[in-house]
């Protein structure tokens, strides 16, 4: 792979496109740095216009939902949290957004994993976060590969995951003959064409939903289908043959040795991936806290300041991002 297919893409700002208004007292700029592969990424920084950068402060990295960028859900939450004295990193996973990697919309539990991991690296080496009070914060797909980033890295102090979807786990479900099926098609994708990845989303937000989908398909597309949340790189998940990886390695195998680091879950009793969250609460250890509350669609979790309870998530990483 060449030097360009690994560098980000330069945001200019008529191609900026958030699906929320940036808070005044806030200030966004975009910001770039290399993972241990090598590829490029493209991420936005958030911190208070009043924050005094001559001091050291608390930073929290937050990943995006499955096939999600910076400028949808983790641009949310961290246009909030910064407004609570953290630095906060939003960042496009490797090949995909304006993140470099080719081909594009590839994918596997371990670049994933990588992402947080290389967003630490970054923050540690701005002057004013310090080191040793960093945490992570997954949304949907990436709150498994934030527990699984903080379990095999020891810098990431605390850990709190909005509505997980554990996409490892459910990509490797499959048993017998169905698995074998699956594992011979993708296997021949690969002498087919290594970059097809099956559009999710229309080229341009909709009005009204397609006929035939599921509940929970049509609960997606109500979010990236719509204005609400469409975005023109947020619509394709992984390429085709970036399954053979998520159907053979469970991401978040080891979390229970993230303890005694913090975890904290969020998810709401109408959560149609509540499950994920409770099946995974019980394989950590302590110390960990559940956070269910009683209303909010899975999707509202991705923008719906009225569902997102970040009272709860400000005062989680204020408690246990200290110094030791």
């Amino acid at each position: 792979m060449t030097t360009d297919t690994m560098q980000a893409t330069r945001v200019q700002p008529e191609d900026e496109y958030y699906i929320f208004d940036l808070n005044p007292q806030v200030h966004r700029e975009h910001v770039y740095y290399r993972t241990r592969y090598g590829v490029e990424i493209a991420a936005d920084l958030y911190f208070a216009k009043d924050l005094d950068l001559t001091v050291k402060h608390q930073a929290l990295v937050v990943g995006p939902p499955f096939g999600g960028v910076k400028e949808q859900s983790p641009g949310v939450y961290a246009n909030q949290l910064a407004q609570s004295s953290f630095v906060v990193l939003a960042f496009d996973p490797a090949y995909h957004g304006y993140s470099g990697g080719q081909p594009r919309y590839s994918g596997s539990p371990d670049t994933y994993v990588e992402d947080f991991s290389a967003g630490v690296d970054y923050l540690g080496s701005l002057d004013y976060v310090d080191r040793n009070q960093i945490g992570a914060l997954g949304i949907c797909a990436s709150g498994g590969f934030a527990l699984a980033a903080a379990a095999q890295d020891a810098r990431i102090k605390a850990v709190a995951t909005s509505v997980l979807y554990d996409i490892p786990h459910l990509a490797g479900l499959a048993s017998g003959e169905a698995r074998i099926e699956q594992l011979q098609a993708l296997s021949r994708q690969r002498w087919e064409d290594q970059s097809v990845a099956p559009k999710n989303y229309p080229d341009q937000p909709v009005t009204s939903f397609p006929d035939g989908l599921d509940p929970v398909t049509h609960e997606f597309f109500s979010f990236y289908g719509f204005k609400r949340g469409w975005h023109p790189h947020a619509l394709r998940n992984i390429t085709a043959v970036s399954n053979l990886s998520f159907m053979n390695f469970e991401a978040t195998r080891r979390i229970n040795e993230i303890s005694p680091r913090p975890v904290m879950m969020v998810t709401s009793e109408e959560a149609h991936s509540k499950a994920f969250t409770d099946e995974t609460f019980e394989r950590l250890n302590n110390p960990k806290q559940l956070v269910v509350l009683p209303h909010g669609q899975h999707v509202d979790f991705y923008d719906d300041l009225s569902i997102i309870p970040f009272d709860k998530f400000v005062q989680f990483f204020k408690d246990h991002l200290t110094k030791k």
